[in-house]
């Protein structure tokens, strides 16, 4: 069986200002709507199967109509979705909304990106073991100065599995490696988190940017998480600010070229599989899984 090219991280959205308030008028190439039919030949030429749908406005609307979008398109194989996690209504939602097959796992806003107080709220490590229960797993959208904390936070959650977003978006721009390598080496150590390769380009410099300056953060990351809890993600549309698909797609491959089949197989599909219980066969063997 052929491995599948699984996309872990795009976004679907029917633009409206007041809902994408993130998306700032400097953001000029994201403020409109994008659709499946938009994404499909996308895919299609670089060779990606299937994807999984991730909230981008914190609103539980949203991830109704992304699971809406996995039951209506043949390539969407499971959400992450946003959930009230720190509301009285959460386990209701997270038992009701879990029964649909769809639903892999959660985002959830964890604060600003020099907040590291947020991450101790008792409703929100609740919420989490809800979603233990549930079997889904929970992304972690951060920043750099929040990993220390987050390292706390995942300790509270030993059996949850976690998936970290974009690296923790590491400060490329300015060409700084430390102390985002050593913070994320330390959270790594954590078998229960994974990571995805996705998201660095717009931590760049959008025109600018080269494959030899994104190189020295995957190397750390490959290092640290290993090619079994690494995977593949675009972030389309919002890498459109820095690159095209299909770019991102060939910078990925150069990165990973040094790796071997079986370990870009778990990068490109096995990994995802493993990690959000996707409707997949285990794309690669059977060497013995040991954290790096």
């Amino acid at each position: 069986m052929a491995s599948p090219r699984i996309d872990t991280h795009q976004h679907f959205w029917s633009f409206v200002p007041a809902s994408y308030d993130w998306i700032t008028t400097e953001m000029a190439v994201l403020r409109r709507s994008f659709t499946p039919a938009e994404l499909r030949p996308l895919l299609e030429r670089a060779g990606v199967t299937a994807t999984l749908a991730v909230e981008a406005r914190g609103h539980l609307d949203e991830t109704q109509n992304l699971l809406r979008i996995a039951a209506e398109t043949d390539f969407v194989c499971g959400v992450v979705g946003w959930l009230p996690l720190m509301e009285p209504r959460a386990p209701g939602l997270i038992e009701q909304l879990s029964s649909q097959s769809a639903l892999k796992g959660v985002r959830h806003w964890m604060g600003a990106p020099n907040d590291t107080s947020f991450m101790t709220q008792p409703a929100l490590h609740e919420g989490v073991a809800l979603l233990e229960r549930a079997g889904l797993t929970y992304d972690l959208m951060l920043w750099p100065l929040q990993l220390p904390a987050a390292t706390q936070f995942v300790d509270r959650h030993p059996r949850q599995v976690f998936v970290l977003d974009h690296f923790a978006k590491p400060f490329i721009r300015a060409g700084e490696l430390e102390p985002w390598s050593q913070h994320v080496r330390e959270l790594a150590r954590r078998p229960n988190v994974y990571c995805k390769l996705s998201g660095l380009t717009t931590e760049a410099d959008h025109e600018r940017w080269a494959l030899d300056e994104l190189r020295p953060y995957v190397d750390v990351a490959l290092e640290a998480f290993g090619p079994r809890r690494l995977m593949f993600g675009s972030d389309w549309p919002v890498c459109t600010l820095a690159s095209s698909y299909q770019r991102w797609v060939e910078t990925v491959e150069a990165l990973i070229a040094g790796s071997s089949a079986e370990e870009q197989a778990w990068i490109w599909g096995g990994t995802a599989t493993a990690a959000y219980r996707l409707p997949f066969a285990t794309p690669v063997p059977t060497t013995p899984l040991t954290t790096p």
